[in-house]
């Protein structure tokens, strides 16, 4: 019994580690650094998930060379002063969390592609005395091409550096009460614009890769609710945040709509998609629309580019008097609280 007893007070007296880790940015709006970015990003398996000489051929010979221009033009566009919004927003993100959390935990901000690395994360915490880490994917919904990639990397980072040290590891917060809270505070933004109709767009994934991974997906009313068959789909999360953040705005069934984008190439993609939902909206007399990119804990390309610019254009020209983009979480109050929430409760 006193051995137990002191295992167990040993195991609270850890110094503990958080790494904090978004998908990553190009490091700079050049065509040469976001074909980088593009290189590593879909040389992935799990994001482009075909054999290797096909997914090399592919993104090397393909992918990278053509759209790595018309991407640095969009990042372009993008960037400020202080450089990549996604990385302007997680380095604050990660210097408020420090500050809130520094009498626990060590904290260190990574990226799944480029930089800051991860294994240069992991060192950080290392450096520190961290005996026991925290790997916190900043994505609400589990996705083996965002989330599992994470986890896989910093297996392989933590073989390398011969560092053998305990783990846990957030899975998902899709539904969590102070996600919820945080993201439904960002429309206060736009709570005096006579909004006619709510849209939620996530980014989307090949059919392929949920149906490989989920047995049943995609058949009729799967992601109707969560269940233990398929608490780890994608899409599933992704209508699970949408009607939790409903119930929180207060919206009925029939003013809100979910939807998917991002999407690549002529392979079918999860839907409803969101060019055709928003000329749905537009055909039935919408005018004035929000959407929510509830994936996206940060501003980045996909929220405000391709939502806040090409589809609100988009709807514009289809007769539509204005599309409101919600301000991603970034680094708000609310969002650090539900942070702190989360880590303190799961760690």
């Amino acid at each position: 019994m006193i051995g137990i007893k002191y295992c167990m007070n040993n195991l609270e007296n850890m110094k503990k580690g958080i790494l904090l880790v978004n998908l990553g940015t190009p490091d700079s709006s050049s065509v040469r650094d976001v074909r980088r970015f593009l290189r590593e990003f879909l040389m992935d398996p799990l994001v482009v998930d075909m054999p290797l000489i096909a997914r090399w051929l592919l993104v090397n010979c393909l992918i990278v060379p053509f759209r790595g221009p018309k991407s640095a033009a969009e990042y372009q566009r993008l960037w400020t002063e202080e450089g990549s919004p996604l990385k302007v927003h997680s380095v604050a993100l990660s210097t408020k969390m420090t500050e809130r959390l520094k009498d626990k935990y060590s904290l260190a901000l990574a990226m799944r592609y480029q930089s800051p690395t991860i294994s240069a994360g992991l060192q950080e915490l290392r450096d520190a005395g961290c005996e026991e880490l925290l790997i916190f994917p900043l994505f609400p919904q589990y996705a083996e091409a965002t989330t599992l990639s994470v986890f896989n990397k910093v297996d392989e980072d933590l073989k390398t550096m011969g560092w053998s040290v305990k783990i846990k590891q957030i899975n998902n917060f899709a539904t969590d009460t102070g996600f919820i809270n945080a993201l439904a505070s960002q429309a206060d933004s736009i709570e005096t614009k006579k909004i006619d109709h709510t849209v939620f767009s996530y980014h989307g994934l090949p059919e392929r890769q949920l149906k490989k991974i989920n047995n049943g997906c995609l058949k009729e009313d799967c992601c109707e609710i969560l269940n233990e068959k398929n608490h780890n789909c994608y899409r599933a999360q992704c209508f699970a945040t949408s009607r939790a953040l409903a119930e929180k705005m207060q919206l009925s069934k029939e003013q809100y709509s979910v939807c998917f984008q991002s999407r690549q190439g002529n392979i079918p993609w999860i839907q409803p998609y969101v060019d055709d939902v928003i000329t749905d909206l537009a055909k039935q007399g919408h005018r004035k629309i929000s959407v929510f990119s509830p994936a996206f804990v940060a501003d980045c390309l996909e929220t405000t580019i391709e939502i806040g610019h090409t589809y609100r254009n988009m709807f514009k020209e289809l007769s539509g008097d204005e599309l409101y983009l919600v301000p991603g979480l970034n680094s708000s109050d609310a969002w650090c609280d539900a942070l702190e929430s989360i880590i303190t409760n799961d760690y």
